[in-house]
C-alpha cells in the first residue's frame, strides 16, 4: 500500500478505537476510509481518533475525531485516553494538551495506569446544546418515548460535553431496554439539530451509576467517555448523586468503571479510566485498506 501511516487498535473500557498517526501530512482520515475500516471485523470501530501536528502553540497534537458513519465528532473522552496511552508509550512523557473541535483538553497518565483527562465545563443553555426549543430548565426537558400516559422514556437531562447528550434517568437495569430500537429516533430527533448522543443511566448509590449508551454517528457502543461525564454532571445538577461518581458500564460488566468528578473550583469535568493496546499496523488513511503488524499476527484488506 502506498502512502500509509501508523495506526492502533485500542479500547476505552470496550469503546473500540483506532488511533491514527497523521503527523507530517496535511491530509485528513476521508469519511470513504473510515466506513471502509468500520466495515471490517478487525478494524470496526466507534471513533478514529487521527493525531495531527499541533496547530497552535502550547499543544502537544491536534486531534481529528470521527465516527464508523464518517462524520466527524467533536469529543471523544475514551478515545482521548487512548491517545494519551500511545504517546506516553512513544515519548515517556505523562502529561498532554490536545487541541480539538471542541476545545483544548489536557490529560496525564498516572502511576497507576490510569489516565485523566480535563474534559473542560458542561454546556447547559438550550441555544448552546444546541436544542431546537428553548428550555430555561435543561436538567429535565419535555421529550419521551412511548405513550403518553405510559412513556417508556421520559424527561431527560441535557447537556453538552463539547457534544450534545441526552440523559434518561431509569428505575432499572439500562440492558433492560431496547436501545437499539429507541436510539436513533432520539439520536434523530427534531428536538436535536445536531443530532445527540443518548444514555440511559441508572442511580445505583449515592456515589454510583449505571449506564447504557446508544452514540450519535456510532451506535450501540460497550462505553462513551462525554456519555459518562454528561452523566454524572446531570445526576449531581438533579441532586441524585455527589459531584464524585462512579460509572459503571453496564454493556461492559466486567471492565473497569470510570470516575467522573466535576470539581467544584473550576466547573470542569476530569474524566479517570483505562486504555488499553490491541495491536498495530498500517493503513491507507485515503482508502482505509489496511495490514496489521508482522508481530500481531499479518493480516491484509
Amino acid at each position: 500500500m502506498a502512502a500509509t501511516v501508523e495506526f492502533a487498535k485500542m479500547n476505552g473500557l470496550g469503546n473500540k478505537i483506532l488511533v491514527v498517526d497523521m503527523r507530517g501530512r496535511g491530509d485528513r482520515v476521508t469519511p470513504e476510509a473510515a466506513v471502509a475500516l468500520a466495515g471490517e471485523a478487525e478494524t470496526s470501530f466507534d471513533q478514529i481518533m487521527a493525531i495531527h501536528d499541533p496547530k497552535i502553540d502550547g499543544t502537544d497534537a491536534y486531534i481529528d475525531i470521527i465516527n464508523c458513519d464518517g462524520s466527524r465528532a467533536q469529543a471523544c473522552g475514551n478515545g482521548t485516553r487512548c491517545v494519551v496511552q500511545a504517546l506516553a508509550a512513544e515519548t515517556g512523557r505523562k502529561a498532554f494538551t490536545f487541541q480539538t473541535v471542541a476545545g483544548i483538553l489536557n490529560a496525564v497518565e498516572h502511576e497507576d495506569g490510569m489516565i485523566s483527562v480535563d474534559m473542560g465545563k458542561p454546556v447547559f443553555e438550550w441555544n448552546r446544546i444546541p436544542l431546537s426549543e428553548e428550555f430555561h430548565d435543561t436538567s429535565r426537558i419535555e421529550l419521551q418515548i412511548g405513550p403518553i400516559d405510559d412513556p417508556v422514556l421520559h424527561s431527560p437531562s441535557v447537556a453538552s460535553m463539547g457534544n450534545p447528550h441526552a440523559i434518561f434517568w431509569v428505575d432499572r437495569d439500562p440492558m433492560s431496554f431496547d436501545l437499539a430500537r429507541f436510539g436513533p429516533l432520539l439520536e434523530n430527533h427534531p428536538m436535536f439539530p445536531e443530532k445527540a448522543n443518548i444514555t440511559l443511566a441508572q442511580v445505583t448509590g449515592r456515589d454510583r451509576l449505571r449506564t447504557r449508551t446508544w452514540e450519535r454517528g456510532a451506535g450501540l457502543t460497550l462505553a462513551c467517555g462525554s456519555a459518562a461525564c454528561a452523566a454524572g454532571v446531570s445526576a449531581a445538577r438533579t441532586g441524585r448523586t455527589g459531584r464524585k461518581v462512579t460509572i459503571d458500564v453496564a454493556s461492559s460488566p466486567s471492565r473497569q468503571p470510570l470516575v467522573i468528578e466535576w470539581r467544584e473550583r473550576d466547573d470542569h469535568v476530569v474524566m479517570t479510566g483505562p486504555a488499553e493496546w490491541e495491536w498495530s499496523g498500517h493503513l491507507d488513511p485515503v482508502t482505509g485498506s489496511f495490514e496489521r503488524d508482522a508481530e500481531a499476527g499479518a493480516s491484509a484488506r
